[in-house]
């Protein structure tokens, strides 16, 4: 089978490893790649969606697999020309993907099918945005993509101004309104779920620590680790979660006439009152998808095939147990910036543990170097969380480079 993912990331790195361990071996592609994906799947260099489409056809593709969002909802959305084509894709089209692409009609979704979220205001102009700061702390959503940076939680007024100030008239993530959210309190938990048509296959829960320093602290970043395990959820929670949130979102995606075929996150915080949802997101997280593709068992390249034209398989796809943590180094200024070419060392020292390259290029001495916010995920398994932990940070600890930021607490805060 000949299958070809979009992305360049870490997450794509690891879902393109994932298909590279099916038990068949099969021709990988990857658009537009990267350097060290390069290793595992031929690179395809087109400039946009409909050349993609027309060379996918040329060179008989069987499957396209989205791994990044911004192709779903770019252009005519990535899906819909799949399906002119006759090529299944598994990724939902762009109507559906407007779940992650727009917070307002994720939210609007949320309520009209009764699904628990926090209370919200759309603003469509900054005075009416500082108009709803009336408690804190309170959340600011930019309504779009922003690659995880358009999330302000502001516990003062003077952090919200400013955040208003930079989205609504700096517009520094381009045109689109503003979602203002009742602050939730309580552990996050990620879950996904392979969704197909009206059916659905919940997977292994993750959760992700969003802020660039310990102890949460910083502004957000598009994630600085992830812990994923069966262990993170008992079963009378996930069978609530199932049933107030997920099948609500199955059904509520039929009722709309949203055609739906790929993966969808469920950005939950677990709050006293219950689970609720923060966000979706239309495809895999990251790095939560770092962390959990190592757990994959079965065949995970016919699992995604047979779903994409309409049949989930769930049978073709386990999860080990134990742990799996991820940690990512991030390079000098991020989030707010990003410094590339700096030399990284220690990548073949690295033992019992995957590196996943989220932002990096090889220079013109073969040396890979820093190409991005996010640059590695170290991700190592483990019996217990401690055992997974311990093995991340020393093999995470081998890899260098200048001016790299990595947090100390990945599996260790939330859990004590």
């Amino acid at each position: 089978m000949k299958i070809l993912v979009t992305g360049k990331g870490g997450r794509e790195h690891a879902l393109i490893t994932a298909l590279s361990e099916s038990p068949e071996k099969h021709e990988l592609y990857a658009y537009p790649g990267s350097d060290a994906i390069a290793s595992l799947a031929t690179r395809v260099d087109v400039p946009d969606l409909p050349e993609l489409i027309a060379w996918m056809q040329q060179n008989a593709i069987d499957l396209c697999v989205a791994g990044e969002e911004a192709w779903l909802v770019k252009g005519r959305g990535l899906a819909n020309l799949c399906a002119e084509a006759g090529l299944p894709c598994w990724g939902p089209v762009k109507e559906a993907a407007q779940l992650e692409a727009s917070k307002a009609f994720a939210k609007h979704f949320l309520q009209r099918h009764h699904i628990p979220t926090a209370s919200y205001t759309v603003c469509t102009t900054a005075e009416e945005a500082r108009a709803t700061l009336t408690e804190f702390p309170i959340v600011l959503k930019f309504d779009g993509l922003a690659a995880g940076k358009g999330v302000a939680v502001c516990l003062s007024r003077e952090e919200a101004e400013s955040f208003i100030t930079d989205v609504m008239e700096k517009r520094v993530f381009g045109a689109g309104n503003l979602v203002v959210e009742q602050c939730l309190t309580g552990p996050e938990l990620s879950v996904f779920a392979s969704v197909c048509d009206d059916q659905y296959h919940i997977l292994m829960p993750a959760r992700d620590y969003k802020r660039i320093g310990d102890n949460d602290q910083g502004p957000n970043t598009g994630g600085m680790g992830a812990v994923a395990s069966r262990q993170l959820a008992d079963s009378e929670l996930m069978a609530r979660i199932e049933r107030e949130i997920v099948q609500p979102t199955v059904t509520g995606l039929i009722k709309d006439g949203l055609k739906y075929r790929g993966f969808l996150y469920f950005g939950l915080m677990l709050t006293p009152d219950g689970p609720k949802v923060i966000e979706y997101n239309c495809r895999f997280g990251d790095p939560e998808a770092e962390a959990v593709m190592p757990m994959v068992r079965g065949d995970f390249a016919n699992y995604v095939f047979a779903a994409a034209k309409g049949e989930l398989q769930r049978d073709l796809l386990q999860f080990a147990e134990g742990w799996s943590i991820c940690l990512i180094s991030a390079s000098a200024g991020y989030p707010a910036s990003s410094r590339s070419g700096d030399v990284i060392s220690g990548l073949t020292a690295v033992e019992g543990a995957r590196v996943y390259h989220c932002g990096t290029r090889q220079n013109s001495a073969g040396q890979f170097e820093t190409h991005g916010g996010r640059v590695l995920a170290v991700v190592a398994q483990g019996a217990t969380r401690q055992e997974a932990r311990d093995k991340a940070y020393a093999e995470s600890q081998k890899v260098t480079f200048d001016g790299m930021q990595r947090r100390s607490d990945i599996g260790q805060m939330h859990f004590e």
